[in-house]
């Protein structure tokens, strides 16, 4: 791009990029050696997201301005970088990458300009054409050997291990619930060959017909004794806020572990913890019952996407932990497809295990399975309530292979409404804004309720070596540096 076509200059913008941490979801490379910019884009699209910015040297080998080098240094790379997007990466249709430039002042005095790439998760897994596979870490790329991308296919979705072929008799699947289900939808063969005809029975190698792992979930009477697995729910429920880690346990009673076939899981998990809390009743410090205020819909949605869209692959139960002030949801597997714990909200969940899905609303009374709607449901009906929103983790933020909701029994103030939609469109809030929304001068009330935020887990601290009165507060799950990225990159 000549200075004549050049966007109008904003250095300030540029200091702003300048002054940010690499990190997970956010690099900085100039545009010598295209091959290590295609390794950084299928990283971020293989993870979850992020942005690379291009012109900018590593903040380690250079500081301030000196490090704007900006794309004019090599102007032709540019453009090799967008024909090998096409051409080098797998399924390039499917990379989810945009691109914005910002003119800026170079190191030099010139006029020049920086590109920002934006690359979203993607719903695939993409490699470079003879040139491996790669993910991000904390800071950097690493590339995968082929077992990491094979565990890389289960985790992200796409492959199931809801297909694989089990060792398990027809026979022990001809249960009620199959004959239910055959009933429901009039077949007659015998299961063996109903059951392939509904793809949840294949042939090995030999020829041999097995039932997949979707038909021992959604027929037999115990999934996970056949599957030599875990595939129930498990419900803890207890005293106070956290987990007691002395030998004098803080669990209410026993906790409850629900198994079965998942069309009688589902509802048996979910009236358990809702007896759970109609039992279980739990009192404040001052001595008053804790009234539980959790639309029942939105429990029963969260539990059923912990189990229908739970990564079979792992020998984990579901767990359910019922504290005084929250609910946590766990299942088991990373969100799959395009989802992330920052655009749930927006996009739903994607489904993980399209057989099971599928063969579940077949059955004469099935749960209640939104195509793709529920999640949004779960938002806006806690919002009505006048509660939280969920609140959604993952890794690296929880130190598992696993996805957990949390489901606030706590009153939303007016306050966090407009400090999220705040979030929402600058990226981040610091004590000032907050103060503004509170309608107060006072600093000390500020920070009290950003702390509580804080520890309620709905806000995290972006800079927190900073003084409290310039710190800066985002989501915890706040698309990948969008303090900086979300009025620019289209």
């Amino acid at each position: 791009m000549t200075a004549e076509t050049l966007p109008p200059v904003d250095d300030a913008f540029v200091d702003r990029i300048l002054a940010h941490p690499e990190s997970r979801g956010f690099e900085c490379k100039r545009v010598g050696k295209v091959d290590r910019l295609l390794e950084s884009v299928v990283a971020f699209a293989n993870s979850d997201g992020g942005v690379l910015a291009l012109g900018l040297e590593d903040p380690d080998r250079a500081t301030g301005r000196d490090r704007v080098f900006g794309i004019q240094e090599h102007p032709m790379n540019w453009d090799e970088l967008l024909r090998k997007l096409r051409s080098r990466v797998t399924e390039p249709d499917q990379l989810p990458v945009t691109h914005q430039e910002i003119a800026c002042t170079l190191r030099d005095g010139s006029r020049g300009s920086l590109i920002l790439l934006r690359i979203q998760k993607s719903s695939r897994i993409h490699s470079l054409v003879d040139d491996g596979t790669f993910v991000r870490l904390s800071k950097g790329n690493k590339e995968l050997t082929a077992t990491e991308i094979n565990d890389l296919c289960y985790a992200r979705g796409v492959i199931s291990a809801e297909t694989r072929l089990e060792n398990v008799d027809f026979e022990l699947l001809e249960t009620d619930y199959w004959k239910a289900y055959a009933r429901r939808r009039k077949l007659t063969r015998p299961i063996e060959e109903a059951l392939f005809h509904l793809g949840l029975a294949k042939r090995d190698a030999g020829g041999k017909l097995w039932p997949t792992r979707a038909a021992v979930l959604l027929f037999a009477e115990e999934p996970s004794g056949l599957l030599a697995s875990k595939a129930a729910v498990r419900v803890f429920h207890y005293r106070g806020t956290k987990i007691s880690t002395d030998p004098n346990t803080n669990l209410v009673r026993k906790p409850v572990t629900v198994g079965g076939p998942l069309i009688q899981l589902i509802p048996d998990a979910i009236q358990t913890v809702i007896n759970e809390l109609a039992t279980g009743v739990q009192f404040g410090p001052l001595g008053f019952e804790i009234v539980q205020k959790y639309p029942v819909r939105v429990l029963a949605e969260a539990i059923t996407n912990a189990v229908i869209h739970r990564d079979y692959r792992l020998p984990v139960d579901v767990m359910v932990r019922v504290f005084s002030d929250r609910i946590e949801i766990e299942s088991p597997g990373l969100l799959a497809g395009p989802v992330t714990t920052a655009n749930i909200a927006q996009i739903g969940a994607h489904s993980r295990n399209p057989l099971i899905i599928q063969h579940l609303r077949q059955f004469p009374d099935p749960p209640n399975l939104d195509a793709g709607e529920g999640v949004r449901m779960m938002f806006g009906t806690m919002r009505e309530a006048g509660l939280y929103p969920p609140l959604y983790a993952s890794r690296p933020r929880i130190p598992r292979e696993a996805v957990v909701v949390q489901l606030a029994n706590q009153n939303r103030p007016s306050a966090w409404e407009q400090v999220s939609a705040y979030i929402d469109q600058y990226g981040s809030v610091g004590n000032a804004e907050v103060r503004r929304l509170l309608g107060t001068e006072d600093v000390l009330t500020g920070t009290r309720q950003l702390k509580a935020w804080v520890e309620q887990g709905l806000l995290i601290v972006m800079n927190p070596d900073a003084a409290k009165r310039v710190r800066r507060y985002t989501k915890p799950d706040t698309l990948p540096d969008q303090d900086l990225f979300s009025n620019t990159v289209r």
